[in-house]
């Protein structure tokens, strides 16, 4: 078999290490970078092309669920974390496998298995890892940024900043005081990680944030429309408009 190209991203040194002693086990597999944070990661992995990812979760500034998400065609993920839910609930069954931190060589060796298996079948996981992404898990906490890949660099939104999403078939476009930004994600997934103290979806295809309203007024017949502070006019349906009413308390 071709070495068995490997990257590591993790931020805490000791964790790969661990992964790095563990690999020397196993001769097939060439260490090609070793990456401390989502920004390196992502731009080791466009660059080298690498067959299998041992990739951390937790990890300042863009998690590895983030890095991952702006990977058009990711290779073999293997998930390494120290919390547990996000194993068992995400995971487990849409990347290869993951491994709870602290893991024991003989639980390493069961994941070097489930590699090579794959890769002798030549059944590499995209289909499945991809659709991980497009309907991550919802965090147990509210969704407090939104990261972006343009075409010059990675941008991390903040919530606050955002003034609406729109629905783009299989993407949403996100709205804020810079411009806008195309995103592979649904609607449903923002609707139920963002904070509901300000973001409502108004339409099946509009989510906005409220402090951004300047005005709601009729719209033909028995409808209403929204302007927001920048002039931009949205539709609002029957639904979002009882669900403005309650919320604005008019």
């Amino acid at each position: 078999m071709n070495t068995i190209r490997t990257i590591i991203i993790d931020d805490e040194p000791l964790a790969r290490d661990v992964i790095r002693l563990f690999l020397k086990e196993y001769p097939a597999f060439e260490i090609i970078a070793e990456c401390a944070n989502g920004f390196e990661g992502l731009k080791a992995i466009q660059e080298l092309q690498p067959d299998v990812v041992f990739l951390d979760i937790e990890m300042p500034k863009v998690t590895g669920l983030e890095m991952l998400e702006l990977l058009d065609v990711p290779p073999i993920v293997v998930f390494t974390t120290a919390y547990q839910e996000y194993a068992i609930k995400a995971f487990e069954m849409n990347a290869l496998d993951y491994l709870l931190k602290p893991f024991a060589q003989d639980r390493f060796k069961k994941t070097i298995d489930k590699i090579m298996v794959r890769l002798q079948s030549k059944a590499a996981d995209v289909m499945q890892v991809k659709a991980l992404l497009k309907e991550p898990p919802v965090p147990e906490g509210r969704l407090d940024r939104v990261v972006v890949k343009t075409a010059t660099s990675i941008k991390i939104i903040p919530s606050a900043d955002i003034r609406y999403i729109e629905s783009q078939d299989d993407y949403v476009m996100i709205y804020t005081e810079e411009g806008k930004f195309l995103k592979n994600q649904t609607m449903k997934y923002f609707e139920q990680t963002l904070d509901p103290s300000f973001f409502i979806r108004i339409h099946r295809s509009y989510i906005i944030n409220i402090r951004e309203i300047l005005r709601i007024e009729p719209y033909e017949k028995s409808s209403y429309q929204i302007i927001l502070k920048n002039n931009t006019t949205l539709p609002i349906s029957r639904t979002g408009y009882s669900l403005l009413k309650e919320k604005l308390d008019f």
